[in-house]
């Protein structure tokens, strides 16, 4: 996060209404009563009721029915009751139980290389994993001494990291910790990095930024600090890895604390399929990477609160030149708090304490145009998979999604009551969280 944004306090948690895929089962065969249905996390007890009555012999009178749900295992293991009765709304007796919903604001949101699984991380010490298939918590990860501040997923789905006061790799299948945290860091970690899967499908290190100001990259096989990158003077706030070659170099362009952001790319498209094989992993990745950067080589893009941004090009330092600018960006009124390249980088966009959103050509860095609407500082962004709509959060706690086409507004999603941190972006879905602890999820 940046200056701009301020320490979150713990509002009140406000009101849900997710939509769930729900499988009526008959308590005593365990038969399925009904097809699947999608109903909202809010549907009362009664309308529960009335709707299996309506999906009974038509010929039966109705008749009264409890309900409770079957808690997976690992929810059990998690705090979560086997059974817990629905006697309000699935939302208030299921998803609102204390061990299921973050208690302090949701900090950042990542989903799964497949948009299968979603991560967020709190300022309750603990991170979450939600079921995208059915939309319901899945995972209490617990064990942080502090905030969460990142959550980072690896490319084939096998791991997720998360950073904070301490480091951690977890297992998505189980809510598990690989081993002891990652503790060699003096202050906050606010940024994760794996490794690109064409580089290493087997075993993919892990890269993490601190505000003690070095990179340390952590092997995930042992969960051992494999060497540390100095030279900056003050915190790094984003660590990406390259695709092509490593670069490090402390000296900054900008008159201010940098944030670097970098085309990153990986096994999984549009299909959501995880690679049966490393080997099958390596060759998609691989694939996909060499098609982007066939053109223009592999880019960056920095943006700082000294107002402007900077795209660069690594082909020039992959021939023994130096990290040049292509372009300066220029015509923010305050800091800069997000930068991102668009999946098939085409375009750059970026956040700024002025309230805007600007969109850039991320071939040569020209501006195309401002993307106006939200009246407070815009947090971060989030692009689609097809590259032409950007999604924005805001301190104004709204969500606002743009279609690259037009420039223009495509829908305002109003539904947070405080301040939004963090969005991801994912098919047909996208997530959001803030200070009203409240996690949403939005379908196209």
């Amino acid at each position: 996060m940046a200056s701009c944004i301020p320490e979150p306090e713990n509002p009140q948690i406000s009101e849900k209404s997710v939509p769930n895929v729900v499988q009526f089962v008959n308590d005593q065969d365990g038969f399925p009563l009904a097809p699947a249905v999608n109903l909202p996390a809010n549907v009362t007890k009664d309308a529960l009721e009335s709707l299996v009555n309506k999906l009974r012999p038509q010929d039966d009178d109705p008749v009264p029915f409890p309900f409770h749900i079957d808690a997976s295992a690992e929810a059990i293991a998690s705090g979560v009751p086997s059974r817990p009765v629905i006697s309000n709304s699935i939302n208030q007796d299921v998803l609102n139980h204390p061990s299921r919903a973050h208690t302090s604001p949701i900090s950042c949101a990542s989903f799964s290389p497949t948009g299968n699984l979603l991560a967020t991380g709190s300022g309750d010490c603990a991170a979450r994993l939600w079921d995208l298939l059915t939309e319901t918590p899945s995972h209490v990860l617990s064990g942080h001494r502090g905030w969460v501040l990142c959550v980072e997923w690896e490319a084939m789905e096998r791991k997720l990291a998360t950073g904070g006061h301490d480091g951690h790799l977890w297992d998505p299948k189980t809510g598990k910790p690989f081993g002891e945290p990652l503790k060699r860091h003096s202050k906050w970690i606010v940024s994760l990095a794996w490794e690109p899967i064409h580089l290493n499908p087997t075993a993919p290190r892990l890269a993490s930024s601190s505000k003690d100001g070095s990179v340390r990259v952590w092997s995930s096989a042992t969960r051992r600090l494999e060497y540390t990158l100095g030279g900056h003077s003050a915190s790094v706030n984003v660590v990406r890895w390259g695709g092509m070659i490593r670069i490090w170099d402390p000296n900054e362009d900008h008159a201010h604390p940098e944030l670097w952001f970098v085309l990153r790319t990986g096994p999984s498209d549009h299909t959501s399929k995880i690679p049966s094989s490393d080997q099958e992993a390596r060759s998609l990745a691989l694939g996909r990477y060499n098609t982007l950067v066939s053109n223009s080589g592999e880019l960056l893009i920095s943006g700082s609160d000294d107002l402007s941004l900077f795209v660069a090009s690594k082909l020039a330092a992959q021939k023994g030149g130096n990290l040049k600018p292509l372009a300066r960006l220029t015509g923010h009124q305050r800091q800069v708090t997000h930068a991102a390249f668009s999946p098939d980088g085409r375009w750059a966009g970026n956040a700024s304490c002025d309230n805007s959103v600007r969109s850039w050509d991320g071939k040569v860095g020209k501006f195309v145009a401002p993307l106006r609407g939200h009246v407070a500082a815009v947090y971060r962004l989030a692009w689609s998979a097809g590259s032409r709509l950007l999604a924005s959060v805001s301190k104004d706690s709204t969500l606002k999604v743009r279609d690259l086409k037009t420039y223009k507004l495509k829908t305002d999603l109003p539904g947070h009551t405080d301040e939004v941190y963090c969005v991801d972006f994912v098919a047909d879905k996208v997530a959001s969280g803030g200070r009203d602890r409240t996690l949403k999820i939005w379908k196209n």
